[in-house]
């Protein structure tokens, strides 16, 4: 039986912990939280902290007190994956805390106080674990607690196998799924809308770590470009980046921007290395990660890094004991040489590699769930000043998320009774799976989304800060581009907002003294350069049918012959097919068809 009271035996730095804006030994929200646990004794209890806010810490710290008040007798870890398992066995040995993280049936050895297991682990024998919690009083941890709902299985075994235990704590960075499965052991309120959602007993989210200083601000730097693919049909579509396109189109665009034979992959790699160039001057040992859609293009983009910066990076393919090694490896390393990751998925949720400083999102999930944890590989603070990069293709969704990234989200348990653009969670079932996917083997999902990648290139695009957005477009290579690539790796939130509007200036002002024929790329400050969504091009859709509907009352003529109408006026392709400043032109031409027959 561990004696420990408190965390008084953790190192400064358990894990990567803030020296400042603590209070005692923890930090001031993990002195908060166990307050309110210690004062209410429940027997469940759901804590919701941004990732790399310390949530490891505040478990083992409640699981302490626990143990030595006699509470309980022993805990149980459950964890997503094998990696993170053998991370809270680790992290619990340090307060001398002893978990099996290789238990797999019978009784555990008196030497430990508890076992680290994984969700799969109790799905495939829930008895074993009920029997237990049922022998002596347990404490279970649920580390991101959302899993629980990712299989029907694993929410039922969970249910059956700790339905008896004595306590249980629910952690997770990221409440909020795209689905409606239940999470065992989370209450859900009803709100006026009758929709039920998760409540937290407990929320620390990004903002207000961001304020603390627990967690480092993230500089998103987007790239656009000209994309050019050939669909099954035979057909060749070009497009660019950002500019409004269907659903379809944008996924389109957006593989064939992540295709490694094009140019927009090399360009964006060797952007992000140059940006982990300059935050290594002032943090020596920053390293990088790319996150990759498959195992071929993660070999493939291991390969480019390797091309440009004359290092092999290191490569994580599966959640695989040799996987864990290498990630293990690539965290502790002082090696200047140990400089990217390339990982497919895996790393994207609790692996802690405290060094991690810029990111390169290279996957097609497009989830609001797998960005947070994506981008939460990034945002732990080992000192203060420190800011994290992250390269994004200039996608409208991702954009969105990147401007949400203080936005407090709760599991939404019921659906709206009108599903649509209206709903935030309304994103498709293939993409959850996909998100929430462990293994990383090719499944043939190209096939669900036939085309051939031809060819990309990449453009500089814009600067996401803070829900700010600066900068103009730029070439690769460019002075402009290495403006906001140069920009120090240690500052202050506020410095970092007035250089990003001092470089903007400049490029401005340096863009006014040439002459127009030499601008080839569109000259405006990204804040006048707005990236239209899915959602609002549906809007837009969806106002164009409301006007021509009217119009067909005011006119006599059928639906068919005003669209037709329109598009042979103003040109273009049919509405589900045109851009928005085509859908534009219809509404304000059928607006005036209207006016003159008043």
């Amino acid at each position: 039986m561990t004696t420990t009271t408190h965390s008084s035996h953790l190192s400064p730095a358990f894990p990567g912990r803030a020296p400042w804006g603590t209070a005692g030994k923890l930090r001031a929200w993990q002195q908060s939280a166990m307050d309110r646990y210690l004062g209410e004794q429940p027997r469940d209890f759901l804590a919701v902290a941004t990732p790399g806010a310390g949530k490891t810490t505040f478990a083992l710290t409640l699981a302490s007190w626990l143990l030595h008040h006699h509470v309980v007798q022993q805990v149980t870890v459950v964890a997503p994956t094998e990696h993170l398992k053998k991370q809270w066995a680790e992290a619990a040995a340090r307060i001398g805390i002893k978990l099996d993280p290789e238990y797999s049936a019978g009784p555990l050895s008196k030497e430990y106080q508890g076992i680290a297991v994984t969700y799969a682990g109790v799905g495939v024998r829930p008895m074993l674990h009920r029997n237990r919690v049922e022998q002596r009083k347990t404490l279970v941890i649920l580390d991101e607690i959302h899993h629980a709902g990712d299989s029907k299985s694993w929410g039922e075994a969970c249910l059956e196998a700790f339905e008896p235990a004595t306590r249980r704590l629910a952690l997770t960075g990221t409440p909020f799924r795209s689905d409606t499965n239940p999470i065992p052991f989370v209450v859900y309120e009803e709100g006026n809308d009758g929709i039920r959602r998760s409540a937290a007993d407990y929320t620390y989210g990004y903002g207000s770590a961001l304020g603390d200083g627990v967690v480092r601000p993230v500089i998103f730097l987007s790239y656009s470009g000209n994309m050019r693919w050939r669909t099954k049909a035979g057909d060749e579509i070009a497009a660019r980046l950002g500019e409004p396109m269907t659903k379809d189109a944008v996924s389109q665009a957006w593989r064939t921007a992540l295709d490694p034979r094009g140019d927009w992959m090399p360009n964006v790699l060797r952007a992000a290395d140059l940006r982990l160039g300059e935050v290594r001057k002032g943090i020596p040992d920053a390293g990088g990660l790319v996150i990759a859609s498959d195992q071929d293009s993660a070999r493939a983009y291991a390969k480019l890094l390797r091309e440009i910066t004359g290092t092999k990076p290191t490569l994580v393919l599966s959640d695989d004991t040799g996987a864990s090694k290498r990630i293990d490896e690539f965290s502790g390393s002082a090696d200047p040489d140990a400089r990217w990751m390339v990982a497919v998925r895996m790393v994207s949720e609790g692996v802690d590699v405290p060094r991690l400083a810029v990111g390169v999102y290279a996957t097609t999930i497009s989830t609001p769930l797998f960005f947070a944890q994506a981008v939460g590989r990034f945002v732990r603070s080992r000192r203060r000043g420190e800011t994290a990069s992250v390269f994004l293709p200039t996608i409208p969704d991702l954009l969105g998320f990147a401007g949400e990234m203080e936005v407090e989200r709760d599991h939404v348990l019921d659906k709206p009774k009108k599903e649509g653009e209206g709903d935030p969670y309304a994103e498709s079932e293939k993409e959850m799976e996909e998100a929430n996917r462990e293994q990383d083997e090719d499944t043939g999902e190209e096939e669900t989304l036939p085309f051939e990648a031809l060819e990309s290139d990449a453009v500089f695009d814009r600067v996401l800060y803070d829900g700010a957005e600066f900068g103009m477009q730029a070439h690769p290579g460019s002075e402009e581009e290495q403006d906001y690539l140069g920009i120090p790796g240690l500052l202050e939130p506020d410095q970092v907002q007035l250089l990003l509007q001092k470089r903007q200036a400049r490029q401005i002002a340096h863009s006014r003294k040439k002459p127009d024929e030499e601008a080839d790329l569109l000259e405006l400050p990204a804040e006048r350069r707005p990236v239209v969504s899915h959602k609002e091009m549906l809007e837009l859709r969806k106002q164009l049918n409301t006007l021509v509907g009217a119009y067909v009352h005011q006119s006599g003529k059928p639906h068919g012959v005003i669209h037709t109408e329109l598009r042979r006026v103003c040109g273009g392709p049919p509405s589900a097919e045109a851009t928005a400043g085509q859908l534009r032109q219809r509404i304000d031409k059928v607006r005036e068809w209207a006016t003159r027959m008043r």
